[in-house]
């Protein structure tokens, strides 16, 4: 029987990940100690309520469901261009929901982002204040003051972790990156490891080498032998690019690329339903409205959704509708003549 695909855009969670044939032997890690995944709903309490009704509410075309999977069969990063609101971002957290893949690692990347900061943040300074403390009490040095105390985890380096089961990793806005940026994510990702040095340096006067350091988003801490940290399960990762630069050739060849354009008229009606119910004749209307302007300048289908739940819930008469949903629905980019309703 078929396993594909494990991701099938459906609304209800289910383990499907554990069907995951092997990986190819091009992408097989054997990273360890294995660590269990998280609780698929740990961070549910404290997860943001618009990315948890995204995830619950995301609408995936046929080729996007085709090429999500491609990514989780060859161990590849998928990365996802499209303009503004076309739902790049909404992906990652809708494939980790269907698939039960735990809490989404989140790396947002500006220009002055580097590789280091994905990977793990540490502190020296607080370093040596935990030594000067330790070295001044009357009872010899402290734990605190040992470098894993100092160190956490970024959500790259979380991900890579040795976990049994994939994690789901966002690096968002990579076309913002400096150029350095894509090169050096190439390397960690081909390999699925990396090195903390100053674990490294440290497992040198400790007995077995290992340290508990944090890992991103919780206070949980997990063992990382040496200093080296390999993954098990290669990540899910979603790149995400509106567009803004090019990539180069060594980079784009070991991606999945998906190009999310925006939705048709009957992919828009279903995602106004999948958010807001079925839509009515003033719904439609503006459905129509969008997708007629949408040609000229660019438009995200968040402003569609904001004009049509005002419409519903704001009692307005149909003139000042009208001038609400114009004034909800101007072009992002570009600033064509203005087109009334």
């Amino acid at each position: 029987m078929s396993l594909w695909p494990v991701y099938t855009g459906a609304p209800v969670p289910h383990d499907g990940i554990a069907k995951l044939p092997p990986p190819p032997p091009w992408r097989a890690f054997d990273g360890g100690p294995v660590l269990d995944p998280p609780d698929a709903d740990g961070d549910t309490p404290a997860a943001s309520p618009d990315r948890v009704h995204r995830a619950a509410t995301y609408q995936a075309t046929e080729d996007t469901v085709q090429l999500v999977n491609a990514a989780l069969y060859l161990r590849r990063p998928l990365l996802v261009t499209g303009p503004p609101g076309t739902g790049k971002s909404s992906l990652a957290y809708a494939v980790a929901r269907e698939l039960r893949l735990g809490p989404v690692l989140r790396w947002n990347i500006t220009s002055r982002s580097t590789l280091h900061d994905g990977l793990y943040a540490y502190d020296p300074l607080s370093r040596l204040y935990a030594a000067r403390q330790a070295a001044s009490g009357p009872d010899g040095p402290a734990v605190g003051a040992g470098v894993e105390n100092h160190l956490r985890l970024g959500p790259l380096g979380t991900a890579l972790l040795p976990y049994a089961r994939p994690r789901a990793l966002l690096i968002d806005e990579i076309d913002k990156s400096d150029l350095d940026l894509p090169n050096d994510l190439l390397h960690v990702l081909e390999e699925g490891q990396y090195e903390i040095p100053e674990l490294v340096r440290a497992s040198r006067d400790t007995l077995g080498g290992r340290a508990e350091v944090l890992i991103d988003g919780t206070d949980q801490r997990v063992p990382v032998e040496r200093g080296r940290v390999r993954c098990k399960a290669f990540p899910f990762v979603v790149l995400t690019s509106n567009g803004e630069r090019e990539f180069p050739p060594a980079f784009l060849r070991r991606c999945v690329s998906l190009r999310l354009r925006q939705p048709d008229d009957d992919h828009l009606t279903e995602i106004v339903r999948a958010h807001l119910g079925r839509p009515d004749a003033y719904a439609q209307r503006l459905i129509d409205r969008f997708l007629s302007r949408v040609g000229s300048g660019e438009l995200a289908t968040d402003q569609l959704l904001n004009a049509i739940y005002l419409a519903r819930s704001s009692g307005l008469g149909a003139d000042s509708l009208d001038e609400l949903a114009e004034q909800l629905m101007p072009y992002l980019g570009r600033s064509p003549q203005p087109d009334a309703f």
